[in-house]
């Protein structure tokens, strides 16, 4: 140095002498200034260093700041990918919801050592050498890009954790690669290497919606990482790097496997493959452990916890008891059904199955029942029953089972009939519930009042009817009220719960809402009726699947009309059954009634439940109810009963009993009408006498009106009809 500023010196002095006639030649005066240059630069080298160091200082803080944030914001979607696991209540799970990118991932804790080391053999062999990125592998892949060499890859396990998380992987560009190199270095700044690992084999796509090895073991092979062989854990890492086209559903995956196998230096003879088929039905049985959230899933936004009420298992068994009867009704036109069993009293839910199978898209079987709305049938009649014994009516109370005619609000005239439509007479109260016959229910109902049961449902009970309860009105008893099955149940727990009703839970920490509906002793007259199989006989038979072997337990069945639907609950005082068997597109079955088509599913599912824990045996309270005496036989009310007003309270004074007044009857040679009495009396056509006895044939010749009087010995009744042509 000290010889070029004696150089430069003697320059400046003219001691170099240009051989041209310029007294300075161009060459000389640039090599003054160049030189004049260089001594300046030296005399300021110090503090171009200082300059240089306190760059680098900032732009190595800004980085590791940077880094930090970064692999922070990498960390928060990594805990992300963690899908939410639901577990029933014994705490085994019952399904997984997909993440925000639509897959299923549970993450594990540590790496089976077998997988972490063939893991890192075939991906990065060199992981615990590098800092998130190898030079060498790069330079390869850049070589490659001119034609020399054949690396295809150079991407560190890191990096394609980056890449994963950062949700690149589809999107090559040199932007984003030098991302994914600076957030790989990010994260092995701030991660240890193991923790590296364990969030890569936690985020890699395995195809068919998992994430991770843990779900894409239990999707493909049925076993956990922990359990995996050699052969199962190539299959998975074969599957890496073509996800969709080479995981173990397809044949190629096995062959891909093998081919790594040699290239890893491992003894095909020692190895054990999955065949496609046999992942198939893994694969099959893995989704249907999800079945539960089809049912589940309409609860979701509600739900204050990850632990239901439901039971995984019962749930599973009871789900094989509607499918196998359901298969069996088919041939009867039956192809779909729904159950609820719910806990009592806390009223938990316990099993829901709205559909025989949720993964089938045959028959209507992607069709939630529980929460379709459908004619419930006879099942109203507990209700309409216990509001009438609030009034003062009785078990023992009679009624006519005959003939009535009522008049619509439409003006049409309305004559119910039984189910059966046979007519028995007087009957008590306590024999029509049993054997649900529809004309003493109409009476009833008529008896409570239709502006009083209306309230009672949209007041009481909080129920919504999908249409103005007007449009029902007497019908309401003859099952024409539309109720899905689960709202159907919520209310039948007021029987076994004393009266009141407590809303449905289905996750523990879930907030319950209770209410009195009624008295405990009007409840206790209800469920001594439905408890009672010897009094329905008449309707359902010494033989029928609805006598158990367990005693304490009551139901009430129900068929809507043309054979529609078919319905029974049952329960017990520690738990409810509710089946409803029919069609989605709501086609009519073949004379399937509520004890043919939903009473064998119940009586199956009640006796899996009396085979259980949660039966308790727990005897029904009939602490209220007495004890009366009538004709020889034994009859049940309440104590301080005023036992002959409540006895004949529904007592019909009719005298005649056909025809009705206003009925009309069309004219022909055929046309004979019966005049019913309830007594003996004589009968008048138009002041004409035509006979006497309680029955009478009335043949009209011509058309027009005609006045019918039967008269007896103390009393006398007229009724008119018309005689249309």
């Amino acid at each position: 140095m000290n010889m070029i500023i004696s150089l430069g010196l003697s320059l400046k002095g003219n001691l170099f002498i240009c051989p041209l006639k310029f007294q300075k030649c161009i060459f000389q005066k640039i090599l003054v200034e160049l030189l004049g240059g260089i001594l300046k630069l030296n005399r300021m080298v110090p503090f171009l260093k200082k300059i240089l160091i306190f760059f680098l200082l900032i732009f190595i803080f800004t980085f590791f700041i940077w880094s930090y944030f970064q692999q922070k914001f990498l960390t928060e979607i990594y805990e992300k990918q963690q899908s939410t696991v639901f577990t029933d209540r014994k705490g085994e799970i019952v399904f997984i919801l997909p993440n925000e990118r639509g897959y299923i991932n549970q993450q594990i804790q540590k790496i089976p050592p077998r997988v972490k080391e063939l893991l890192i053999k075939k991906e990065d062999k060199y992981f615990y050498y590098h800092f998130g990125f190898n030079p060498f592998s790069i330079c390869q892949e850049i070589i490659s890009k001119f034609g020399f060499g054949n690396r295809k890859g150079s991407s560190t396990i890191t990096q394609q954790l980056a890449k994963i998380l950062l949700n690149k992987e589809k999107e090559k560009s040199t932007k984003n690669k030098i991302l994914e190199l600076f957030s790989a270095i990010s994260l092995e700044i701030f991660k240890s290497k193991d923790e590296i690992l364990k969030m890569y084999i936690n985020s890699v796509y395995f195809g068919n919606q998992v994430q991770g090895i843990k779900e894409a073991s239990r999707l493909y092979f049925g076993v956990s990482p922990e359990l995996l062989n050699d052969g199962q854990i190539l299959q998975l890492l074969a599957t890496i790097s073509s996800p969709s086209e080479i995981n173990p559903l397809k044949p190629e995956n096995i062959t891909v496997a093998q081919n790594l196998a040699q290239r890893l230096k491992l003894d095909l003879s020692n190895l054990f493959f999955i065949e496609a088929d046999q992942v198939k039905e893994n694969v099959k049985n893995y989704f249907k452990q999800q079945d539960l959230l089809f049912e589940i899933k309409p609860f979701l936004p509600s739900l204050k916890s990850n632990q239901l009420t439901i039971d995984k298992k019962l749930t599973q068994k009871l789900r094989e008891i509607v499918k196998r009867n359901i298969e069996e009704l088919k041939f009867k036109h039956a192809k779909n059904a729904a159950l609820i069993v719910i806990k009592i009293p806390e009223n938990e839910i316990l099993a829901l199955i709205g559909s025989p199978d949720p993964t089938s898209f045959e028959n209507g079987y992607q069709v939630n029942m529980l929460k379709k709305p459908r004619p419930i049938g006879s099942t109203i009649k507990p209700f309409i029953y216990l509001k009438a014994f609030e009034k003062g009516l009785r078990p023992y109370t009679l009624v006519e089972d005959r003939e009535y005619k009522y008049i619509t609000a439409l003006g049409f005239p309305l004559y119910p009939k039984n189910f059966d439509w046979k007519y028995r007479g007087e009957v008590s109260l306590h024999y029509a519930l049993s054997n649900s016959l529809n004309v003493p229910a109409v009476k009833v109902l008529e008896y409570v009042g239709l502006e009083n049961f209306y309230q009672f449902l949209e007041k009481d009970l909080e129920f919504k009817p999908i249409q103005d309860l007007n449009n029902y009105q007497l019908g309401i008893a003859l099952g024409a009220l539309e109720m899905n099955l689960m709202d159907l149940a919520k209310y039948f727990t007021i029987f076994p719960n004393q009266g009141i009703l407590k809303s449905l839970k289905i996750s523990f920490n879930q907030e319950q809402k209770e209410k009195i509906i009624t008295k405990p002793e009007y409840v206790q007259l209800v469920n001594k009726i439905l408890s009672d199989r010897k009094t329905a006989i008449d309707q359902f038979g010494l033989k029928s699947d609805l006598n158990l072997f367990q005693e304490n337990y009551a139901l009430k069945t129900g068929t809507s009309r043309n054979f529609k639907d078919s319905w029974i609950v049952g329960y017990t005082p520690d738990f409810l059954v509710g089946v409803w068997v029919g069609n989605v597109e709501n086609e009519p079955m073949e004379e399937i009634s509520g004890q043919l088509g939903a009473g064998k599913i119940w009586s199956e599912a009640m006796e899996l439940l009396f085979n259980s824990n949660y039966n308790k045996r727990t005897p029904f309270d009939f602490s209220c109810v007495k004890e009366f005496y009538y004709k020889n036989n034994i009859e049940f009310g309440l104590k301080n009963d005023d036992f002959e007003k409540s006895l004949t309270a529904l007592k019909d004074n009719s005298l005649i009993l056909n025809p009705h007044d206003g009925d009309k009857f069309l004219l022909k040679e055929t046309t004979h009408i019966i005049l019913r009495a309830k007594n003996r009396v004589n009968w008048f056509v138009n002041d004409e006498f035509i006979g006497s006895g309680k029955e009478q044939f009335f043949s009209p010749k011509k058309e027009g009106c005609y006045k019918i009087k039967a008269k007896s010995i103390f009393r006398q009744e007229i009724v008119t009809i018309c005689v249309i042509g």
